[in-house]
């Protein structure tokens, strides 16, 4: 345990357009964690972020955000609060610049000169940015698209940030460099809870786990915990 609890998940259910997605997940985030979701593809890993980000509503539950009960709050006011979503597949604005593409994320602040601060940081953090800053975001490989994506979720300022499949599209040689960035990213005061299919790669680099299977959580504990558990290693990582 890193902190005090910043995200509680109380019994959500959910779904779309009447079909039951999650049922009855609960989860804790504390502040200073890198804390992993796992689990195979369609589990509810991605059902879960976008109900915690406010882009759906859960039909019961409750989730509480740095005290704050934000089960019914639409999404751009939970980014100003603090929580930032990064979602799968990137979604960067393919036509403009790296450079217009991060002060996007910033929208929560029109003082420029916090932008710049916020610039500043994101390129500390991921150099090759600075270098494509005038580069329209499609032309770039795909691992530079996703630290882009990353960097314009960071340029809100949150307090937490959750990303989701990283790794999803991205050559192996580039996974590992991506999940060192999510170190260096929680290294930097920022909280992280991480989705991933890549089981063993994000629970090596985690503080502690859960394991989702049909919209509930089947496993939870440390990342050791996880890591040395028969069942989690036979049924996600092929041992």
């Amino acid at each position: 345990m890193k902190g005090e609890t910043i995200l509680t998940v109380d019994d959500i259910h959910c779904g779309y357009d009447g079909v039951p997605v999650i049922h009855g997940l609960s989860l804790t985030v504390m502040e200073g964690e890198i804390v992993a979701m796992v689990g195979g593809n369609g589990a509810g890993k991605s059902t879960t972020m976008r109900t915690i980000a406010g882009l759906m509503h859960p039909t019961a539950g409750r989730i509480t955000f740095k005290n704050d009960d934000i089960t019914r709050i639409p999404a751009h006011r939970i980014v100003s609060m603090g929580l930032s979503y990064v979602p799968e597949a990137r979604r960067l604005f393919s036509k403009l610049s790296v450079r217009q593409n991060l002060e996007m994320g910033a929208y929560t602040t029109r003082d420029r000169a916090e932008i710049n601060a916020r610039l500043d940081r994101v390129f500390d953090l991921f150099p090759i940015l600075k270098d494509r800053a005038n580069q329209i975001a499609e032309t770039m490989s795909g691992g530079e698209q996703q630290m882009c994506a990353i960097a314009r979720g960071l340029m809100s300022a949150p307090r937490l940030i959750m990303l989701d499949e990283l790794s999803l599209g991205l050559q192996p040689s580039l996974v590992d460099k991506v999940l060192e960035t999510v170190v260096e990213i929680r290294n930097s005061g920022v909280t992280v809870l991480l989705v991933e299919q890549l089981v063993q790669e994000s629970l090596e680099i985690a503080d502690r786990g859960y394991v989702i299977q049909t919209g509930a959580i089947v496993h939870a504990g440390s990342s050791s915990e996880l890591l040395a558990s028969p069942e989690v290693r036979k049924a996600y990582m092929g041992m």
